[in-house]
């Protein structure tokens, strides 16, 4: 009875056992031929073999982002210059003549310093010296008009003015080639209307920044300390070779260049273009 209990149990179990297994093969060939769902490539990857990955390296920094070189400095010598500061410029002149004995021993000394100036010389004089204001011209200087016979051009009719400028251009013009472009009006005396009638003639008014009164004689020394004292950068110097005794001016000469050169002065000839 006991044996037949047992049969039927172990009979039961294995009907059990192959009921079971059919499933489980038919589930797990289902599994094995089901199709696979192809997996989207990520947006901007390319198909194909992917690049290797490099190894990390126990223990190494984490690779940093490139560096970026910046241009350097030009070499000193290629720095922008700073413009060189304006010249110390002094204009040295001389009015009234030219003169057979002073001009020629102001003309030795400039050319003995190598200094040039500029001469405002009268038409009366030019006539009278032709060929000192030639050299004059010769020599480098500059010679301008200073009128035929030195009025007082505020108190001269139209017709007188432009006589006096334009027969002292004419003389001037005879003996160098050159028609001046500036007057200089005798004492400094101008207005409204002797700018107009020398502009009218082609002229500008040409005066003067340092007035040492070299005309009055006041002394070598003195002419001398007051040109000295007075001169900065662009001044502009009124001496006379002209209309006078002028050997207090001759002799106060070579101190008032040299000193100036010392100081680092340059002389220019013309103050007209």
């Amino acid at each position: 009875m006991r044996s037949r209990s047992l049969r039927k149990l172990q009979l039961s179990v294995l009907a059990m056992s192959l009921a079971v297994a059919p499933l489980t093969a038919v589930d797990t060939t289902a599994r094995a031929e089901a199709p696979r769902r192809p997996i989207p490539p990520a947006a901007g990857a390319t198909t194909g073999t992917a690049p290797p990955v490099p190894a990390a390296t126990t223990g190494s920094a984490p690779p940093t982002a490139p560096r970026v070189t910046r241009p350097s400095a030009p070499p000193a010598s290629s720095q922008p210059v700073p413009a060189a500061a304006p010249a110390k410029v002094v204009y040295l002149t001389f009015d009234d003549g030219p003169k057979a004995t002073y001009t020629e021993q102001i003309l030795k000394l400039l050319a003995a310093h190598g200094v040039r100036a500029t001469f405002f010389v009268t038409g009366a004089q030019v006539k009278a010296y032709p060929e000192i204001t030639r050299r004059i011209h010769l020599q480098g200087h500059s010679v301008q008009n200073h009128t035929w016979s030195h009025p007082r051009l505020t108190r001269v009719s139209a017709a007188r003015f432009r006589s006096e400028i334009t027969g002292t251009d004419r003389a001037i013009r005879a003996r160098t080639g050159y028609t001046p472009r500036c007057l200089r009006p005798p004492y400094g005396a101008y207005d409204g209307t002797v700018k107009a009638r020398a502009a009218a003639l082609g002229k500008k008014l040409r005066l003067w920044t340092v007035d040492p009164q070299d005309w009055a004689r006041p002394g070598t020394r003195t002419i001398e300390n007051r040109v000295l004292n007075g001169v900065r950068p662009g001044s502009t110097v009124l001496l006379h070779d002209g209309g006078g005794d002028r050997s207090q001016t001759v002799a106060a000469l070579p101190g008032i260049i040299t000193t100036l050169k010392a100081r680092g002065y340059v002389f220019h000839s013309t103050m007209c273009p």
